[in-house]
């Protein structure tokens, strides 16, 4: 079984080698920075079981909560990594993030806003149209949903690991709201080379920024105000790059577009706002009107039983009183009145007990698992 959990300080010498395959702002290829991550989200998470929302505004908390100087700005809001373990092995073997408030008031997310601009010539009748973009800074504090990297051996898994690994994110907004902003946002990376460069920011953020998009990438886990102190505050005409750098506005990494599509499929949208590093877009969306959110509940557990005897399947979760998280992606059992069950199996990898309180979203029709496995079984039978 596959075991989505609190991320541990044990796990990072793992998500060092996971951000060493790709290229993520949220998680660089730094163990220091992956460490205090790693004990930031620790605290989150036993501030989520013991039910207290922390003040978004509050500052000054970086030493508390085992940042440091790393990340001062981001352990000013509440962070929660997970990991997905191989219980077999008991190897890490993915990790995802969300962060419950991305900058605010005095610390705001920095973007660039797209639109376009006609021009029309009387004399000529004739005109053009050109995309601008415009600095764009945001106090309001969205939710940040990011750094999931799955290992590449486990991609095209039958089980759709990266799909439970980016879902467990909106189903943990789901069982704690209040902790969460009305409005949710994505980073999607933009093309990066092998080698960590981006075409578009030596042609645009490195003319205003003089630092290697790798430096200027890991400087933001210190602080974002060089950003909004340098780049400039006009409209930039995007036609002065070159066609190979404009052709990267708004563009995602091969490695990035199914976790796009993905989203796009919730309820995400893109609402032509760009990261100001690479082009990638910035996908929105309203928090209330995503079905993952809305769907989940609360359950107690029963006892256990047969997967014969189960009746749906979904995302089950159980959040301890020392803030340890445990989720598994499995068939379970809705009997109502606010009550499931669960197999053996599954209440044993979760360490649940009968009388739990237990987070539930469910993701399947009845029987809809073994129904596709028993169709997928009678097509291979017949083609035989």
């Amino acid at each position: 079984m596959f075991l989505i959990r609190r991320t541990k300080v044990e796990d990072v010498p793992t998500l060092l080698k996971l951000a060493r395959m790709v290229h993520f702002i949220s998680l660089p290829a730094d163990k220091d920075i992956i460490t205090s991550k790693a004990i930031h989200s620790r605290n989150c998470f036993i501030r989520a079981a013991a039910g207290s929302a922390r003040d978004p505004g509050v500052k000054g908390r970086a030493k508390q909560s085992g940042y440091g100087g790393f990340g001062a700005e981001l352990s000013e809001s509440d962070l929660f990594m997970f990991s997905l373990e191989d219980t077999q092995t008991g190897t890490v073997i993915g990790t995802s993030q969300l962060v419950a408030r991305m900058g605010g008031p005095g610390r705001p997310m920095v973007s660039f806003k797209l639109e376009r601009k006609h021009f029309f010539s009387e004399s000529l009748q004739s005109g053009t149209s050109h995309i601008v973009a415009k600095l764009h800074l945001d106090e309001s504090g969205p939710t940040e949903i990011g750094g999931l990297i799955l290992q590449p051996s486990f991609r095209r898994h039958k089980l759709k690991l990266g799909r439970s690994l980016s879902l467990i994110r909106l189903h943990f907004i789901g069982l704690h709201r209040a902790l969460f902003a009305d409005q949710m946002l994505a980073e999607m990376m933009g093309p990066i080379t092998p080698d960590g460069h981006n075409l578009l920011w030596e042609y645009l953020g490195r003319r205003f920024i003089n630092l290697t998009y790798t430096e200027a990438d890991r400087f933001c886990q210190y602080s974002r105000e060089f950003m909004t102190s340098l780049l400039p505050r006009e409209e930039i005409y995007l036609s002065l790059l070159p066609p190979e750098a404009r052709a990267l506005v708004g563009q995602v990494g091969a490695e990035t577009a199914p976790a796009r599509h993905m989203l796009e499929k919730l309820g995400f949208e893109n609402r032509d706002f760009i990261d100001p590093f690479d082009g990638g877009p910035y996908l929105h969306a309203d928090t209330d009107s995503i079905q993952i959110v809305k769907r989940t509940k609360r359950a107690k557990l029963g006892d256990a039983l047969s997967k014969a005897q189960c009746n749906r399947s979904g995302l089950v979760s159980v959040l301890d009183s020392d803030g340890e998280f445990r989720a598994l992606s499995t068939e379970y059992a809705d009997t109502g009145r606010g009550r499931i069950r669960l197999p053996r199996q599954a209440m044993r990898v979760l360490e649940a007990k009968p009388g739990a309180e237990m987070g539930v979203t469910p993701l399947g029709e009845p029987g809809s698992t073994r129904a596709r496995a028993r169709k997928a079984a009678t097509r291979k039978s017949g083609r035989g």
